[in-house]
């Protein structure tokens, strides 16, 4: 029933206005001093008083129901339900030199089967091949029919990114938004592009436990590696507690990094969450170090508006003027990888195209040492279709008794690739 035939029916049950009380009373008081005889019996007008309130009673009741049933209709679910948990086969993959497509957290089987969709593997190769403008075009086309399939729009994401096109990229963000009923990827500003980049081993110095004034050890070994080479990897995701002492030691460390290095955060966001945990505004009892360390680490990733709103908290608490944001230079982020082994990566160029022989060296001199073999791929742009082929039949031979090799950060155009061409590694798309 609609809302204008319900009230429609309001209308047949409307309790009479005072006024129309008022009148009824006047009728009546001259009927009766005209005849006595029309007087009713007394108790027969109070029985049928009762019986009319009884009645409004109900008519009351009806109406207040009939609003709650227009009224109080739940909301339309404008959200997705939840995904369904995955259900494990019951016969898992061993970790063998086999492609495997998977999440930092979970192997999202409706991941891998995209990656082998013809247009997925279409645009893959497109792109490989220098043509960015086709792949875009063919993916933007096919996202119409990708239904809940999102792989077609994290490859025109990081097709953008890897161009520098944010005004596209803002455009699909809003298109993304509208669709899924979720936030979209954020645009990442992208770093000047030296002509002598440096790749090749990226030290790791993690930090694992509570951060107090016991992990003075490990912070020390950020400035170590600091000292021995350009590019440092900071590894935050086995951090448990945050501890007022160990915020003082980080903050140091962190200070102490010359500029121009390149840092590469992982777990940034899960180390801010832990040290927000200690903070509250007006409270001094924990001292600035920790808001210190806060307000550093949402330097270092580039949140300037983040950073504005924490230094008015910190300015309140403390009474005294915050630092001022300063631009990072070279950082970048990466997500939690708490399965991730903590061995030092190789961090591969922006592009791998033409001559492959001196990155496949360098690669070769990283496989002599032992362990798994892990790919910093948070600077990747592209790999040309040929030099997949070579990197896939390299790893064929370095990935011997079992050998782990691994892809972390990848692009999901990259992604793509390496599955279709059958690369034998774990491959680890960066999340969005």
């Amino acid at each position: 029933m609609g809302y204008t035939e319900r009230m429609g029916l309001f209308s047949l049950f409307r309790k009479t206005s005072s006024s129309d009380n008022v009148d009824a009373d006047e009728a009546y008081a001259r009927l009766a001093a005209n005849s006595e005889g029309l007087r009713p019996d007394p108790t027969a007008l109070d029985r049928q008083r009762d019986l009319a309130r009884a009645t409004v009673l109900k008519i009351d009741a009806i109406e207040a129901a009939m609003a709650a049933d227009i009224f109080n209709e739940p909301e339309p679910a404008f959200r997705r339900p939840p995904r369904q948990a995955r259900v494990p086969a019951d016969d898992e993959l061993p970790d063998t030199a086999v492609t495997e497509l998977l999440d930092d957290d979970e192997t999202p089987a409706e991941a891998a089967a995209a990656e082998r969709a013809p247009l997925v593997e279409e645009a893959a190769i497109l792109y490989a091949n220098g043509q960015s403008e086709a792949a875009g075009e063919l993916l933007a086309a096919g996202m119409a029919d990708a239904g809940a399939d999102r792989t077609a729009w994290w490859m025109l994401f990081d097709l953008y990114q890897a161009g520098n096109q944010q005004g596209a990229f803002d455009s699909l963000s809003i298109d993304y938004a509208s669709t899924f009923e979720t936030s979209p990827p954020p645009w990442n500003p992208a770093q000047a592009e030296e002509a002598h980049a440096y790749s090749g081993i990226t030290p790791t110095a993690a930090i694992a436990g509570v951060l107090d004034h016991r992990a003075a050890a490990q912070v020390a070994r950020i400035r170590e590696l600091a000292d021995a080479g350009p590019v440092l990897r900071l590894d935050f995701s086995r951090i448990t507690a945050v501890e007022p002492d160990g915020c003082i030691l980080l903050l140091e460390a962190l200070r102490g990094v010359p500029a121009g290095h390149e840092l590469i955060l992982a777990g940034a966001d899960e180390l801010l969450a832990l040290v927000r945990g200690l903070l509250d505004v007006g409270r001094r009892d924990e001292g600035e170090a920790p808001w210190l360390l806060w307000l550093e680490l949402l330097r270092l990733l580039n949140r300037e508006k983040a950073f504005e709103e924490a230094s008015m908290d910190y300015c309140v608490t403390f009474e005294v003027s915050p630092p001022p944001f300063v631009a990072p230079g070279r950082v970048a982020s990466a997500p939690r990888q708490a399965a991730a082994p903590a061995a030092d990566r190789y961090l591969l160029p922006r592009t791998i195209e033409g001559s492959t022989a001196a990155v496949f060296a360098a690669i070769r001199d990283y496989a002599a040492q032992p362990g798994a073999l892990v790919f910093d791929c948070s600077r990747l742009a592209r790999i040309d279709f040929a030099a997949a082929g070579q990197l896939g039949t390299l790893l064929r031979e370095l990935a011997t008794d079992g050998r782990r090799v691994e892809f972390r950060g990848l692009n999901h155009l990259v992604a793509a690739l390496l599955r279709l061409q059958g690369v034998p590694a774990r491959l680890f798309p960066h999340r969005y």
